[in-house]
């Protein structure tokens, strides 16, 4: 076997990774990049590979940085199956379509205002393509072996970051390399804990937050804590929240907070169409995740449901204090950047992050100071305040990750440290080889690691034995 790393390599997104086993092509994670102009121009780059090429793409789960990618390939090529799990599937439906409206959307925007530098600027992938490459999925269970062909096996096991998630383990020729994905929390408000895994020959781990320690405080204070100071100003806050995962953890705190009469009572709206889909799913998959039935509704009905462009609109001329959930949770599109638009000017309002925010993006830079963002060929001033509640994040910190790590009955022969900006990156590394003294390495963007070799191979590759 042999890995070559084609995302999430110095970032935390565009996740992807192929996997050669024998004749075999195998595509981990199939996901956009995000942020930096360096890392986005790689989505319209052609890939190492040819896509037709690789015969199946296997998701750890359906946010877009590790499945945001799969419109594209599907329209240059590739026609194999998309292995996951049902839950992934059921959001990809959601996630995907969106996507590529959204696209449409802005190329459309940048053309008739004439801000982009593209004549005409067009869209990466459109709707149209995003449902096409739907039709490539084929969900598996958890916990049960799928034949990959050419005597690769696939098999899932939770993984406890969102709904769907999986850490993926191939198996080829009595070697198995397994996947993290997203590596979740063990005591997540919603998800339930990490499946433990005991061994693997190859690993490779994310590191969202590998240098650092979420708070151990409660979100619930800090959140109250946020929309009191700012209701009392008479201000709004503007929740720039992922779509799935974030957006309903955020409505079942407030459900919580408001029967505790910890805030006001005061008007609470989801401006995101597709989280309000990913919210059903929540009462689809209830073995999923904690809530019991009565608890999903509670959080389904902690938010006014803003469907159409014009009720979104109609937020913006809204006065007195109120909390917006939109996407995205960087603020790198959709509804939510509009609001910053209208928002950010106001010192009265408060911009809140409650997830980690990739290098590049407005969230990062607006968590950064800066004294405005650019949006639309525009700059808005930002005098709103800018809060952030780090603890809400669905990722492992790097304790966790240890943690989850030590349930390991012998190291594997080399464990990849990916997903995480580098300091995070090489923040982890170093920990797992000082605190279990594993091979431990960061690999490079398009790096190839031959698994069963213990010779450097050829340029540009290593070997790992």
């Amino acid at each position: 076997m042999e890995i070559a790393f084609l995302g999430a390599t110095g970032t935390v997104t565009g996740s992807k990774y192929l996997v050669r086993a024998g004749s075999r092509k195998i595509l981990v994670d199939c996901g956009l990049f995000q942020g930096y102009k360096q890392l986005r121009l790689r989505n319209r780059a052609p890939l190492s590979v040819n896509p037709a090429d690789i015969d199946a793409v296997v998701l750890t789960h359906a946010h877009l940085d590790h499945s945001g990618y799969l419109p594209l390939l599907v329209k240059n090529g590739f026609a194999g199956k998309v292995c996951c799990s049902e839950a992934t599937r059921d959001l990809c439906a959601i996630l995907l379509p969106d996507s590529g409206h959204l696209q449409e959307e802005e190329a459309e925007y940048a053309n008739r205002h004439k801000f982009s530098r593209h004549a005409p600027a067009l869209p990466l992938y459109t709707r149209e393509d995003a449902e096409r490459s739907l039709t490539r999925f084929a969900p598996v269970d958890f916990a049960r072996d799928v034949d990959l062909g050419g005597g690769l096996a696939l098999h899932l096991l939770p993984a406890g970051h969102m709904l769907g998630s999986s850490f993926v383990r191939l198996r080829y020729e009595g070697k198995t390399l397994l996947f993290t994905g997203d590596l979740g929390r063990p005591n997540d408000l919603i998800m339930v804990a990490p499946t433990v895994v005991d061994r693997a020959d190859y690993l490779v781990v994310e590191s969202t937050y590998g240098d650092r320690r979420h708070d151990p405080a409660d979100p619930r204070q800090r959140l109250a804590e946020v929309i009191n100071r700012t209701a009392a100003r008479g201000g709004a806050v503007i929740v720039p929240a992922f779509a799935v995962g974030r957006a309903q953890s955020l409505m079942y705190l407030i459900h919580l907070l408001k029967a505790a009469r910890a805030i006001p009572d005061l008007p609470v709206f989801l401006n995101s169409p597709m989280a309000v889909n990913a919210t059903r799913i929540y009462h689809n998959r209830r073995g999923e995740h904690r809530l019991t039935p009565a608890q999903c509704d509670a959080m389904c009905a902690a938010a006014r449901i803003v469907n159409s462009v014009e009720e979104s609109k109609a937020l913006n001329l809204r006065k007195g204090p109120m909390l917006v959930i939109s996407a995205s949770g960087m603020a790198t599109g959709g509804r939510v950047i509009h609001h910053l638009k209208t928002f950010a000017p106001d010192p009265n309002n408060t911009i809140l992050f409650v997830g980690f925010q990739a290098g590049g993006t407005r969230g990062a830079a607006m968590l950064n100071g800066a004294e405005t963002i650019k949006i639309h060929g525009e700059y808005v001033p930002v005098r709103a305040e800018v809060a952030s509640i780090d603890n809400l994040s669905a990722h492992a910190d790097y304790a966790e990750i240890l943690a989850w790590l030590e349930h390991f009955e012998s190291p594997p022969r080399q464990t990849f440290v990916t997903h995480g900006e580098p300091k995070a990156a090489d923040a982890l590394r170093h920990r797992i080889e000082e605190n279990l003294g594993w091979r431990t390495c960061v690999p490079e963007y398009l790096e190839t690691v031959l698994l069963e070799s213990a010779r450097p191979a050829a340029h540009g590759t290593r070997g790992a034995s």
